[in-house]
C-alpha cells in the first residue's frame, strides 16, 4: 500500500530491539555452500510472523539482509537457543557445512538495543516498512516535523 504525499513517522513505546543479519556470497559457484543459508532466512521469517509471542515484530529483507525489529533481547536470545524453532538446527547444520567449504559464504549480525528517545525515523511516499511495520506510523508533523523532534520527542523550538 502506497502513502501518496504523506510524511509519516513511526513510534514504539518503550525498548525495543533492532537486529540484522545478512549474508556475502564469497565463491558464487559453491552453491551447496551458500544456498542453504539463503533459504533458512525466508523459513525464520515465516514461523516467526506465524508466532508472535516469540517477540518479533516486524521483519523486512533489504536484498542479503535481513532486518527485524524485536520486542527484547531476551525472545531474540531464547528464539536463538530454542530446540523447537527453526533457527538452532539451520546454525548448526551452517557451522557442518562452513567447514567443509571454508570461506565459501560469509554471515554477519548486528544486535541493538535502543531506549525511548534514542531513534528517530521518516517516511515520504512509502508503504510501511522498517519501524514503521512494527510501531505505529503518524504523521511527521507538530513536534514531530523534523529529525531533532522525533528523537527527543520536543518540539523543533525547545
Amino acid at each position: 500500500m502506497s502513502l501518496p504525499n504523506n510524511r509519516l513517522t513511526a513510534e514504539l513505546d518503550g525498548e525495543f530491539v533492532i537486529f540484522m543479519i545478512g549474508m556475502r556470497v564469497n565463491r558464487p559457484l559453491q552453491i551447496s555452500a551458500w544456498l542453504p543459508v539463503f533459504l533458512a532466512m525466508p523459513r525464520m521469517v515465516s514461523e516467526l510472523s506465524r508466532h508472535p509471542e516469540l517477540g518479533v515484530l516486524a521483519s523486512q529483507f533489504h536484498g542479503l539482509t535481513l532486518v527485524q525489529y524485536w520486542r527484547s533481547v531476551e525472545q531474540l536470545n531464547a528464539y536463538a537457543a530454542s530446540r523447537e524453532q527453526t533457527h538452532l538446527p539451520a546454525w548448526r547444520a551452517f557451522n557442518r557445512r562452513a567447514r567443509k567449504a571454508a570461506g565459501a559464504v560469509g554471515i554477519w549480525h548486528e544486535t541493538y538495543l535502543v531506549k525511548p528517545g534514542h531513534y528517530e525515523n521518516i517516511y515520504v511516499d512509502m508503504p510501511r516498512s522498517g519501524l514503521g511495520k512494527a510501531g505505529r506510523l503518524m504523521p511527521a508533523s507538530g513536534y514531530r516535523m523534523g529529525a531533532k523532534g522525533r528523537m527527543m520527542g520536543q518540539t523543533p523550538a525547545d
